[in-house]
């Protein structure tokens, strides 16, 4: 899945932060820069657009004026140094909303936020009205079939995810990343960078700690406003 993005921000270095961060992850194609938000407009009249990575503070027209001025709206993440705009960029339905300075592990998970948006636009309605309530994985030399509501949590470790089932745990030779690709957004939601837990399953959540049954999980500080975020909190 290609997404083709386009990055405004009237500072170059933050312009070259971000396009040093897309290289990194090569389903993202940049098809341009723009240091102001009536550049951005004019690029946008003519060139095909999925994500913007889009700065607030600008001159002329800032970056929430300039998405309300557009009708047809790609995904957007708005790159800012002010927390107070957050509001109002959650508000025109934003993907994300990274502070600088933010890390590369922060921008991959706003990323991947707008990829599964995009995901959900591109597949065609009757796909997502036939979508799978389970999905498969090996274990030494086994297939298992596991329903969603059965997959309480799982673990990244090493090249292993480790799959907790309200009856069993098993040990599969699948990256956490392609692991992910198996589960539904709706579902399913990571606390850290190493687990994802099945919203539906949990009891309690206390501090950073969530709690599925008799089973407890770590939320990691930069998860947990995607987090609760998931949850409606």
């Amino acid at each position: 899945m290609k997404i083709d993005c386009l990055i405004v921000d009237d500072e170059p270095v933050a312009r070259t932060i971000i396009r040093n961060y897309c290289g990194h992850l090569p389903f993202l194609n940049i098809t341009g820069e723009c240091g102001n938000a009536l550049d951005a407009r004019s690029f946008l009249s003519t060139h095909k657009t999925d994500l913007i990575f889009l700065d607030i503070n600008m001159p002329v027209l800032n970056g929430i004026g300039f998405l309300n001025t557009l009708k047809d709206r790609p995904q957007v993440i708005f790159t800012t140094a002010y927390h107070e705009y957050a509001v109002n960029a959650f508000d025109l339905a934003a993907c994300d909303y990274l502070l600088k300075p933010f890390s590369l592990e922060r921008f991959i998970i706003a990323v991947d936020k707008a990829k599964e948006k995009l995901q959900k636009e591109r597949t065609p309605a009757a796909a997502q009205s036939v979508q799978q309530h389970y999905f498969f994985i090996r274990s030494e030399g086994k297939v298992y079939k596991i329903a969603h509501a059965d997959c309480l949590y799982a673990e990244a470790q090493g090249n292993y995810t480790k799959v907790v089932t309200a009856n069993a745990v098993i040990m599969t030779k699948m990256s956490f990343s392609a692991f992910l690709e198996l589960l539904p957004a709706e579902t399913f939601t990571r606390v850290h960078r190493s687990f994802v837990v099945n919203k539906t399953m949990i009891s309690r959540i206390e501090g950073n700690r969530v709690f599925i049954g008799q089973n407890e999980v770590p939320i990691a500080v930069n998860y947990r406003g995607s987090f609760f975020q998931a949850l409606g909190l």
